[in-house]
């Protein structure tokens, strides 16, 4: 085979195109980053600024919003403790997660380990299906069908309450579980399945004591991502579990979350720069705060448990 070499010139003239396409591509990339950074610093800055307006107000005090439980900035002798935001938030997301966790683990190990191709294919883009469902039909799901289911059950069930809220958000972050979960299992090399199998142990014994171990450090960042996911839910925790801010542990009764507050008040009714106004950003710093630390706390893991194969 006889190569056709190019004059000097022309090889000049590729390479030098060759280079400024290379360049252009890095400068597009760049600036999509850089975009990406200056969002984030933005967002960050203007919910910092607002909230130290907040709190620069006469009669509130950091002391009160994180140690306070009654939360009522819109009536006439205004409270500012945001414990009851904040565990109405910890509640429905406690409880979407002890349906979410197993049943997407289970799902996951099902898909990857015990599944067919065939089957495989026709089970995970169905539960992927899920995650296109917007959240306000989930929302309207919960307070139409699954509330009247429990209110059958359990007559004291308020109209709005906190386990219709769990359902509907634990069943929202079921493919997100199943989904990630079934990555990290496959990212386990196929040599140790065969190794384990070679060992004379059970497929059971290998998904177990192997398959799992090696990815448990994906299997855990998907529950701290499901977490994460749970915590910033808004539509169909405001339609379900209502907007009553209450320190209560009970799943019948109505509740308020952080997420459901913030739609309350992004409604337009109350006037901008306004104490009541303020309070929108001091509850969204602190949800940015929760779901920062759990970023940070799901990196951390995924860190501790990485196998190197």
């Amino acid at each position: 085979m006889v190569r056709q070499r190019l004059p000097a010139n022309k090889l000049t003239k590729a390479v030098s195109r060759q280079s400024l396409r290379e360049d252009a591509l890095t400068f597009v990339c760049l600036l999509a980053a850089m975009v990406s950074v200056a969002t984030t610093i933005a967002i960050v800055g203007v919910l910092g600024v607002e909230a130290f307006a907040f709190f620069a107000k006469s009669g509130v005090s950091v002391g009160e919003f994180l140690t306070g439980t009654v939360w009522t900035p819109t009536f006439a002798n205004p409270q500012f403790g945001v414990l009851p935001l904040i565990n109405g938030t910890m509640l429905i997301t406690v409880g979407a997660m002890v349906i979410a966790l197993p049943l997407g683990l289970a799902s996951g190990i099902f898909l990857s380990e015990y599944a067919s191709p065939k089957l495989r294919r026709v089970l995970k883009p169905l539960l992927e299906l899920l995650a296109g469902v917007p959240t306000v039909v989930f929302g309207f799901f919960a307070l139409f069908q699954i509330t009247p289911f429990l209110r059958s059950i359990f007559p004291s069930v308020e109209v709005f309450n906190a386990a219709s809220g769990c359902i509907v958000v634990g069943v929202m972050t079921l493919p997100l579980v199943t989904t990630l979960c079934d990555d990290a299992i496959n990212a386990v090399p196929r040599s140790l399945r065969e190794g384990g199998l070679a060992l004379g142990a059970t497929k059971f014994e290998v998904t177990r004591n192997i398959t799992l171990r090696a990815a448990l450090g994906g299997i855990a960042a998907s529950f701290i991502l499901a977490v994460s996911r749970a915590v910033g839910e808004t539509m169909a925790v405001t339609l379900a579990a209502g907007q009553t801010p209450k320190m209560t542990l009970n799943l019948g009764e109505s509740i308020a979350t952080m997420t459901a507050y913030i739609v309350q008040i992004s409604k337009g009714d109350t006037p901008a720069g306004s104490v009541e106004y303020l309070t929108l950003y001091a509850v969204g710093a602190t949800l940015f705060v929760i779901t920062f630390l759990l970023n940070v706390l799901a990196r951390r893991i995924v860190r501790r448990y990485r196998f190197a194969y």
